[in-house]
């Protein structure tokens, strides 16, 4: 069995491989406050529940953009896994070029969704991931990782119009009964909602233009199947690219294909 772990600001993603098929998957909070043993206990009690014990994890792979948590995570593996984890950075090998000016600044999860839309979808990409930011990122046809956009993520931006509007309550993120708001909580759903998706579209139309027609367009992260059900313009949704991703790098790290 195979572990790929994705530690986000916001959300730790977590998915089961046997072989290269994706079974159980979780997503936790990231809290640098918890220590190895409490995220090791978890991890162990989410793999009993999948029918999994801990020695049955034969390789891990990390990415992180939460360095304490990439240590704390290390000595889960260890000590709880009883496997030493690849750690995506810059000195892996992941088999995509990356066009960054400076590569050492893309972030890992940027890296391994675009190995994933690579491998599997193939062809010129843009890559919408709705996490802590929402990340455009561009894949060219020749399956090149050329960069991208980075926006606020939809809860920092409404947590920040909380936070400064005092009158102004907090709202589900849920579908309002139309785009012009009746009352206060409707409108706040209005603008989120609809916001970012005017957002994605724009974003996703400036990158069709620079990549070609051909594009396709990769949604992923916690959000994206509440965004890709108000718009056109995501054509694929796959909420755990990332770990398809990290299932792709340690494979091409193990066996040097």
């Amino acid at each position: 069995m195979f572990l790929a772990v994705d530690i986000g600001n916001t959300s730790i993603t977590l998915g089961l491989f046997q072989d290269e098929t994706l079974g159980a998957r979780w997503r936790l909070a990231s809290d640098n406050e918890r220590t190895s043993d409490e995220y090791g206990l978890i991890v162990a009690q989410l793999l009993e529940r999948a029918g999994v014990s801990c020695r049955e994890v034969g390789g891990i792979a990390i990415a992180s953009v939460v360095p304490p948590l990439t240590g704390t995570f290390q000595r889960v593996c260890r000590e709880y896994l009883h496997a030493e984890p690849l750690v995506v950075d810059a000195g892996t090998r992941t088999g995509i070029p990356v066009r960054y000016e400076d590569p050492k600044q893309v972030g890992a999860d940027r890296v391994v969704n675009a190995v994933a839309v690579r491998r599997i979808y193939r062809g010129a990409a843009c890559i919408v991931d709705f996490g802590t930011a929402t990340i455009f990122d561009a894949v060219s046809a020749e399956g090149e990782y050329l960069g991208g956009a980075i926006a606020p993520g939809i809860g920092i931006a409404s947590d920040a119009l909380f936070r400064r509007a005092a009158k102004l309550p907090r709202v589900e993120l849920t579908r309002p009964s139309s785009a012009i708001g009746r009352n206060t909580a409707h409108s706040l759903q209005s603008g989120l909602l609809y916001g970012y998706v005017g957002l994605v579209e724009g974003m996703v139309a400036r990158f069709r233009a620079e990549l070609g027609p051909g594009m396709k367009t990769i949604g992923t992260g916690s959000l994206v199947e509440t965004i890709a059900r108000e718009t056109r313009a995501i054509d694929i949704v796959e909420p755990w690219l990332a770990l398809e991703g990290l299932r792709i790098i340690y494979s091409l790290n193990r066996t040097g294909d």
